[in-house]
């Protein structure tokens, strides 16, 4: 999705978008020019420019980086931002993002050209990060404003953010503070200069004034529009990921390739079946492969009748649905052990509409390499020759279609071709099973699955495994063989602390391990105090990042204190304090997931290829994929094509996948999509303004402070 431009060409794979034509510069025989939809960022090395593009990225919007520092670069001239195609002026950039306001030296040529650039053709200018000052519509910081820290500061979106790019935000914008120790943030604090047309659109508390601060508003000045951020950040904290979708649709007037959505989906794994507890005073799991043969006594924790209740009440309450995996041997050895009953199953698929099932297999049994648990670490066992042992294609089909089975005849609402194994087993697990089960290939073959569940912690790229196709998902750090809060803090501390305190040691081998603990945390209220707000904001980053990889936990974490539902209700109250009704979480099943990310590594490897093709003229939109390549953008609202609505409403626009079929797809937007006028009618090109002040950036923004590692 990325072009770095090293010789001037002609853009080719990008949607175009005319921003709107100022008035004094067209004539009535004038054609209306198109515009490209690619964004040109020009970057300095920064966190924030490198924040920018990353959105572009992850989004699939095209975008042109260039780079300060490279010696090689091409020279931003008028040929290289403007050309004519077909008798018809070509605007090649529908945005442009500086690190500052003028990165430039004073008097530059290259600042001239972007100044009359963006005159020409009503283009607007993102200054990424930079110093509050006249130049930029706002009085100097220093003196009557503040320019320092703003960790934990919470900022909010004005009434003119919430009408326009930002109004898929309930107003409230949290700044991080993950640690006392170091900076994470850094803004100048100002307002507008007496007569500026400036229009703040977040804003915060100025420290010690009656008054607040600019941190992200509208300049308007010579026939051009800027939008003027005054804090540093990087692509993870908390507060861009709020702002990203907001500036993009300022940059873009609302017209652009790519989508941004928040996903959450959670995947709970064992259902029907026990999970083994951890034994505080051996530090393993009795009954599991971290104890040694026969070391302690396995005592299960299983969900009752009681736990199903709370889920689908919950449920309701939420809004939000539940993906249960379960493995059907779970119950059949369950009545055979208590004279035909089970109350749990019973319930389970007495409430199975209340859920979304996935086959787990039908005993969670280890679909690798055949194990040799009487070592601990357990090894593969190996034949004869020397050759790995593995578990047949025919064991791994019977596992699968046996349990299907069971679930079609429980009347289970099943997607048949969905599958996640248990311990995602077969797929490669290192150090022990550094390769697939090449027997696990076929047998997915054998019964028609086409979506399998992975470990994003060791697999996190969508691959082919057969027939299938690898779902990534993202482990939750609430543990599967705890049921009581205590086990779980009992167990983190372990893994998490130094040898001298009676930990694991990970943290003493690993130092990169983020989660590790200066101290052991209180059995008694570690969970609530340390675990669940640190496993929330890891999840929450996920939720915001556009990014639909489901999460996973167990059906333990729902039983005895059900210690998963802190967490779910964390993430999704944090949530629903943060985004409007009309942008909500989008909860999507796995074979959905699946679908979504395969589609974005097909638009990404078209984009990167410059297959697709589209323009924006007046107010149609003209799209060329190849076929078989869905097209993704966003749109406002009452766009259509072919007279019906195009994509689905979500943060205020339309967005979502269409189809081209190789041909052009024209999308007609409605008269509003119109870039507004520039407030100020150009008079000719300015010289540019002189080159902006440095500014400050925290250790915390050049290097992410963690609160947690990504999972």
């Amino acid at each position: 999705m990325k072009r770095t431009i090293r010789t001037t060409a002609l853009l080719v794979g990008t949607l175009m978008a005319t921003i709107g034509l100022p008035a004094a510069t067209a004539r009535a025989d004038d054609p209306a020019p198109r515009v490209d939809l690619r964004v040109l960022v020009v970057s300095d090395g920064g966190p924030s420019t490198e924040a920018i593009a990353a959105e572009l990225e992850n989004a699939g919007t095209p975008y042109t980086e260039v780079d300060l520092a490279d010696t090689g670069r091409d020279v931003i001239d008028p040929g290289f931002l403007a050309d004519t195609v077909d008798g018809r002026p070509r605007a090649k950039y529908q945005a442009v993002v500086l690190p500052n306001d003028n990165p430039f030296p004073t008097g530059s040529a290259e600042m001239a050209a972007l100044v009359a650039y963006e005159q020409k053709y009503s283009i607007p200018q993102v200054d990424a990060y930079t110093y509050a000052r006249p130049q930029v519509g706002l009085n100097a910081a220093v003196g009557t404003g503040y320019a320092g820290s703003v960790d934990g500061v919470r900022a909010e979106v004005t009434q003119a953010g919430r009408a326009g790019p930002f109004g898929y935000l309930e107003g409230a914008v949290p700044f991080e503070d993950n640690s006392p120790t170091v900076g994470e943030s850094y803004a100048y604090l100002s307002t507008p200069v007496a007569g500026a047309d400036f229009v703040p659109y977040v804003q915060a508390a100025i420290p010690g004034r009656p008054t607040m601060g600019s941190l992200v508003g509208e300049y308007r000045h010579d026939g051009r529009r800027e939008l003027v951020v005054t804090f540093v950040y990087n692509r993870y904290q908390q507060q861009y990921r709020l702002l990203a979708r907001g500036i993009v649709e300022w940059m873009t007037g609302g017209v652009h390739l790519g989508a941004d959505r928040n996903y959450f989906a959670v995947h709970v794994d064992d259902v029907f079946a026990a999970d083994d507890r951890w034994d505080s005073a051996l530090n393993c799991t009795p009954g599991d492969v971290d104890c040694q043969p026969g070391e302690g006594t396995p005592n299960p924790i299983r969900m009752v009748p009681a736990d199903v209740d709370h889920a689908t009440t919950w449920q309701n309450s939420r809004e939000f649905t539940l993906d249960f995996a379960y493995n059907a041997s779970g119950t059949v050895d369950h009545r055979e052990d208590n004279g035909g009953q089970d109350s749990l199953a019973d319930k389970l698929v007495a409430e199975r509409d209340q859920f979304r099932w996935i086959n787990h297999t039908y005993t969670h049994g280890f679909l690798g390499c055949v194990q040799n648990t009487a070592v601990v670490p357990w090894t593969c066992a190996r034949n004869a020759d020397g050759s790995t042992r593995w578990v047949s294609r025919n064991e791994i089909a019977d596992e699968i279609a046996t349990n299907e089975a069971w679930g079609e005849s429980a009347g289970l609402p099943l997607q048949s071709s969905e599958l996640v194994t248990g311990e995602h087993s077969g797929l490669k697990v290192t150090p022990q099973q550094p390769e697939d089960n090449p027997n696990l290939g076929p047998a997915l073959a054998d019964t028609g699955i086409e979506w399998l569940g992975s470990d994003n912690s060791r697999d996190p790229v969508q691959r082919k495994v057969g027939t299938a196709t690898t779902v990534s998902r993202y482990p939750m750090n609430v543990f599967y063989n705890a049921g009581r809060a205590a086990e779980q803090v009992d167990e983190y501390n372990w893994i998490y602390t130094a040898r001298a305190q009676g930990g694991s040691g990970i943290c003493e081998d690993n130092p990169a391990t983020s989660t590790c603990l200066a101290a052991p945390l209180d059995t008694a209220t570690g969970y609530t105090e340390h675990i669940v707000p640190l496993e929330t904001r890891i999840a929450l980053t996920h939720v915001l990042t556009n990014d639909p990889k489901p999460h996973f936990i167990h059906q333990s974490n729902l039983a005895e204190d059900r210690i998963a539902y802190p967490v779910l209700d964390g993430v999704l109250g944090a949530y629903d304090a943060l985004y409007t009704d009309d942008t909500p979480v989008v909860n999507l099943r796995m074979k959905d997931i699946g679908v979504e990310m395969q589609r974005r590594a097909l638009w990404r490897a078209a984009l990167d290829a410059d297959q697709v093709t589209a323009y924006r003229i007046g107010d149609r939109v003209t799209v060329r994929t190849p076929v078989g390549v869905a097209l993704t953008a966003t749109m406002p609202t009452g766009t259509q094509h072919d007279g019906t609505g195009f994509g689905a409403a979500y943060a205020g626009s339309l967005s979502g996948w269409a189809s081209a079929d190789g041909l052009p797809y024209t999308l007609d937007l409605p008269a509003s999509a119109g870039a507004p006028a520039a407030a100020v009618e150009p008079g000719g090109t300015p010289a540019p303004t002189s080159a902006a002040p440095r500014t400050d950036v925290p250790a915390g923004v050049e290097q992410q402070v963690p609160y947690g590692a990504e999972r």
